[in-house]
């Protein structure tokens, strides 16, 4: 896949209107035709660019149907939906440049899907399309950030930072990012849990094993070895012990030059108030990132602060804390967790608070259930829209990386024993999410999935949830397709890969769901019924050919292998069986007509 800046630098080659992305600042150059005057050239930023592809996704069904350039209704609609300001005065102006832009945008994310586009007078408006669009818009608009590893000088805004999301939205890898080049020394990291209290943050005297010479029976003299060494007894003695805080409290002083980093993990699994304690006054700082109010230490920690840095040193001059403006809090907090004690306003006041969305972005991760494979996103984005339309709340939703899996499988364990216990234990439980079921009427419980028949089980809930299947790792040469036909050589089954309009390598049996994907593309406004009967009328090439979700639910023969697309919300079946027979890849091919691009060629 090219770079946006290659990409649309290639794309201007060919067209009127330029578009280039700028080296540095995060903004693209565009033009205009120069037929009315000379050529004018106009800016838009990345972020200009994100909010008006949020517009168009959030107002679909207004824009849909404006796939061919029409000057009016853009401008129009432009100057209603579009609330960037940049975006909107643009669209009234520089319709067709600013129409082009978005276009060759949404062209970058989708190659080469798109590549046959002509953007100065056509755009792609799948909703699909637009959201991935906005999901790798967001990676390159987030790679102009100013770079926050070097950290001499902080934003004073940002010393107690909390970032908070569903889980698994990757709140703790955007910290591990800000802190990307900064000394492991100048780093503590500490997770709270109910039993967390002001010592286990902050530092108290505990028990700690020790040696201290052995004397003699009258206590004057040492015993000593043969060697000339004293004898040792162990004994158990008390120690102040410093923990996360004045471990990182500390560093700060010792360190003035440098920034130090205290990093709380999953802060609201703790009472703050209690392990904060009298600290909870130091978090209010001035301009300068120094607290506004010291406090006073207690007898223990100040006798530990003087011994350790010297009892003329800042960190505990006049027996007082007071934190430096190098000494930087940052926390993670996961809103769906059933917090045990619920942070005050007092305290969330004094910290600056950042939401970490999801944006599905692992496009490439599957789902497999003993070999039959679904994608991770589509999986996400139902659950998701099921959550969120059953409970209005973002808290309990699937992050990015709710699961991690190291090769981008997610397999049936995990999907198990991670995924569906979350969702079964912590959404579903007060009967929320609508998520175990296999079809309208059936439910599922979650020990059905274990054992035998649990297969059945899970795959009848992906069906019924339209998660849509992850054809790309579909083993185009599974045994169990009995009609695949020899190849030219006898020795094995046929591996015959077709393109279609030029572009991909699809074996026989996916090319039909790519063909009619495509064809959904181009037809934007038909719903999945018109497109089934549209496809039917080609001919009955086999078993199961092609089938809406309602024909699909009532056979009872579910055992033909099918793959699954979406078309405005709804799910279209197309079989994977059967194509390797004699000529009937070849009669499907000659059936469609030449009016709908759909051109496909056998590749050598």
């Amino acid at each position: 896949m090219k770079d946006l800046f290659s990409f649309l630098n290639n794309a201007s080659d060919t067209s009127d209107f330029k578009a280039k992305l700028s080296e540095r600042g995060g903004f693209i150059t565009f033009s205009n035709s120069g037929r009315r005057g000379g050529i004018k050239f106009f800016q838009i930023g990345l972020d200009n660019i994100l909010q008006t592809l949020k517009d168009i996704l959030n107002h679909i069904e207004v824009f849909k149907n404006l796939t061919e350039y029409e000057e009016t209704p853009w401008r129009n609609n432009g100057s209603d939906y579009f609330t960037d300001p940049v975006a909107n005065a643009n669209s009234t102006v520089q319709t067709k440049p600013l129409f082009s832009t978005l276009s060759k945008v949404i062209m970058w994310a989708n190659q080469p899907k798109l590549d046959d586009i002509d953007s100065d007078t056509e755009i792609c408006l799948d909703k699909e399309a637009i959201e991935i669009t906005i999901a790798k818009l967001e990676d390159v608009a987030d790679s102009f950030k100013p770079l926050k590893k070097s950290l001499n000088i902080a934003d004073d805004n940002s010393r107690q930072q909390i970032y908070y999301g569903a889980p698994g939205t990757g709140k703790s890898h955007r910290i591990k990012e800000q802190l990307e080049g900064v000394s492991k020394e100048n780093i503590f990291r500490i997770t709270f849990h109910p039993d967390s209290d002001y010592s286990t943050f902050v530092g108290a005297y505990k028990p700690t094993r020790s040696q201290r010479p052995l004397y003699g029976l009258f206590g004057k003299e040492t015993v000593r070895l043969k060697d000339g060494e004293d004898l040792s007894e162990d004994i158990i003695t008390y120690k102040f012990i410093p923990q996360a805080f004045l471990n990182a409290y500390m560093q700060a002083y010792r360190r003035p030059d440098e920034n130090v980093y205290l990093i709380i993990e999953e802060i609201n699994r703790g009472n703050c108030a209690q392990i904060f304690g009298d600290l909870f006054q130091l978090l209010d700082r001035d301009e300068y990132g120094v607290s506004e109010y010291t406090i006073k230490a207690d007898a223990d920690l100040k006798a530990f602060l003087e011994d350790e840095m010297g009892e003329d040193n800042d960190a505990i001059k006049d027996g007082e804390l007071c934190l430096p403006s190098n000494l930087y809090i940052y926390a993670t907090m996961n809103t769906s967790d059933q917090s045990l004690f619920p942070i005050d306003s007092a305290f969330k006041r004094r910290w600056d608070w950042e939401y970490e969305p999801i944006k599905y972005k692992n496009t490439d991760w599957v789902i497999d259930i003993q070999g039959e494979t679904y994608s991770w996103v589509s999986f996400q984005k139902e659950i998701n829209r099921r959550i969120f339309e059953s409970t209005s709340s973002e808290d309990k939703m699937l992050g990015d990386y709710f699961v991690n899996p190291s090769n981008g499988i997610i397999t049936e364990k995990m999907l198990l024993n991670k995924i569906l216990f979350y969702l079964w234990n912590d959404v579903c439980k007060d009967g929320e999410g609508d998520i175990f079921k296999v079809s309208d009427t059936e439910d599922v419980s979650f020990s059905e999935l274990y054992g035998d028949g649990g297969k059945q089980k899970l795959v009848g809930m992906m069906n019924y949830l339209g998660v849509n299947r992850f054809q790309e790792l579909v083993d185009e040469d599974d045994e169990n397709d009995e009609s695949e036909e020899e190849n030219n050589s006898g020795t094995g089954k046929d591996k015959t890969k077709y393109s279609i309009n030029g572009i991909g390598e699809y074996a026989k049996r996916n090319l039909a769901t790519e063909l009619v994907k495509l064809y959904v593309e181009k037809n934007p406004e038909m719903s999945a019924s018109e497109v089934v009967d549209i496809w039917k009328s080609l001919g009955n090439f086999v078993s199961h050919f092609i089938e809406t979700q309602e024909d699909y639910d009532k056979r009872t023969d579910k055992s033909p292998r099918v793959n699954s697309i979406q078309c405005n919300g709804e799910t279209i079946y197309i079989s994977t069986n059967g194509w390797g027979g004699q000529g009937i890849m070849d009669s499907l091919i000659n059936a469609i007509p030449e009016d709908w691009n759909l051109k496909v060629e056998k590749l050598l």
